[in-house]
């Protein structure tokens, strides 16, 4: 190929930027055009991490030196499948890499999971952190919330809940979410983790950042403190969960807070307690769980003992997963894009020819932000492995997408009109003596976006 390979990436989170800079410094000549359904970048960095965890956020500075690259071009508020489609990509593009992320909710498949007042916790997540697409108001009317989950976006969950709003006001949460938050009358916030101290997904710093939230009481049973082989084998192989599990022994074996403080809220960690049905018939009345005992390996086995918590809402955070893509094979099970090494594979195991994952569409939703840089490492050198035998794009002058998008009247947005936006945002921000405030209506999002 005698001109620069040209790449388009659908998802311009943080694999999708990364595959980007990672082709950029490849010493391959490229170009790179990057689409988001929504208007703005950094997907997950933006609307999927608690706006109070500052320090995850600073990330964006990276991505954003990647964007600033004259290689790349962003295209914000086109929707793969409905503005831009495969055919589209492979006529315009060398190779295509997605990278489109998760962010449904898994489903949790026991009775009762549906009832009114029982929730994913990526609708709620994405509702603190102002996303565009879900509603502006959320009922926050129960004073006894449930969480199922034994990870990070659990902690995040119940550290909302339990915070009182003023002490979200330092971060970039919109006005809605305020108003939202100041409502809520939680007093007591659950958390049920299926399995044991030393099988929990937590991170030693989220973890501990629990005991530091105003006027909440993080609570743990000394009865779940309980280890088997299978947990000391654990303890002795991970530095982390040697932290994680020292933090929950320390908050079961110290003295509680006097139990009628009504300035209190109160988090409670349950070990060992395995959700098996969601209580209720109009809307979430409790939940049901079964105690679990350490089975010797590290996995847990039901005792047949039951306990009924009442509950007015109920929170699932047991994993995300990806969305089915218009025109590419979906695995439906682990909610990812079958594939080898980053070649996207069709049901029969042939390399759809050009079609690459990146992310958590390609290995699902594990590791941390700063995982996905292996990720990117590995799909891009398969891509460009694949370079000499790619077929070239028939139309690859970089004006082509422009008129297309045009032309079917698709207001899309840009790299310029990011940092317009951003630029706005951090003026409402500084009126009120913060770093940001968030715009949310995508109309709104759009309007701000336009340059020129």
């Amino acid at each position: 190929m005698t001109r620069a390979l040209r790449v388009a990436v659908i998802g311009a989170g943080p694999a999708g930027i990364y595959a980007a800079d990672t082709l950029m410094k490849s010493g391959t000549p490229c170009t790179v055009d990057l689409f988001d359904r929504l208007p703005a970048p950094f997907g997950l960095v933006r609307y999927g991490v608690a706006p109070d965890h500052p320090r995850i956020k600073q990330i964006v500075h990276a991505l954003h030196r990647v964007l600033d690259n004259p290689s790349a071009r962003l295209f914000g508020n086109v929707a793969y499948g409905r503005d831009l489609l495969l055919a589209d990509v492979r006529t315009l593009y060398d190779a295509v890499v997605v990278a489109t992320g998760c962010e449904r909710d898994r489903d949790l498949d026991i009775p009762g999971i549906d009832l009114p007042g029982s929730h994913g916790a990526a609708e709620f997540v994405k509702w603190f952190d102002g996303h565009p697409d879900v509603p502006r108001d959320w009922s926050l009317e129960a004073r006894h919330v449930g969480v199922i989950g034994a990870g990070n976006v659990a902690l995040d969950v119940a550290r909302v809940l339990a915070k009182q709003a003023e002490d979200m006001l330092v971060t970039e949460i919109p006005d809605n979410v305020h108003r939202g938050l100041a409502a809520n009358r939680a007093t007591d916030v659950h958390v049920f983790a299926r399995r044991g101290l030393a099988q929990a997904r937590f991170t030693p710093m989220e973890l501990r950042e629990l005991d530091h939230v105003p006027g909440v009481e993080v609570v743990v049973d000394p009865e779940d403190v309980e280890f088997d082989d299978g947990s000391l084998a654990a303890l002795r192989e991970s530095r982390q969960t040697q932290m994680v599990v020292k933090t929950l022994q320390d908050w079961a074996l110290r003295d509680r807070r006097p139990a009628d403080d009504p300035a209190l809220r109160r988090l409670h960690l349950h070990f060992l307690a395995a959700p098996v049905a969601v209580l209720g018939t109009d809307r979430v009345t409790g939940l049901r769980t079964e105690r679990m005992e350490l089975d010797g390996g590290g996995g847990v086995r039901g005792t047949g003992v039951f306990t009924d918590h009442p509950l007015q809402a109920l929170y699932r955070a047991v994993g995300y997963i990806g969305s089915e893509l218009p025109e590419l094979p979906f695995d439906a099970l682990s909610g990812t894009l079958p594939h080898a090494a980053g070649r996207v594979l069709d049901f029969d195991g042939q390399q759809v020819p050009g079609v690459y994952a990146c992310g958590w569409i390609k290995r699902g939703p594990v590791g941390l932000i700063g995982h996905t840089k292996g990720c990117a490492l590995e799909t891009v050198g398969s891509l460009l492995a694949d370079a000499a035998d790619l077929d070239p794009a028939p139309v690859p002058d970089p004006a082509a997408v422009v008129e297309l998008l045009e032309e079917r009247g698709v207001r899309y947005t840009t790299w310029d009109g990011w940092l317009q936006l951003d630029k706005h945002e951090r003026g409402l921000g500084e009126e009120r003596g913060r770093e940001r405030i968030k715009v949310v209506p995508r109309a709104e999002m759009v309007e701000l976006s336009q340059v020129g």
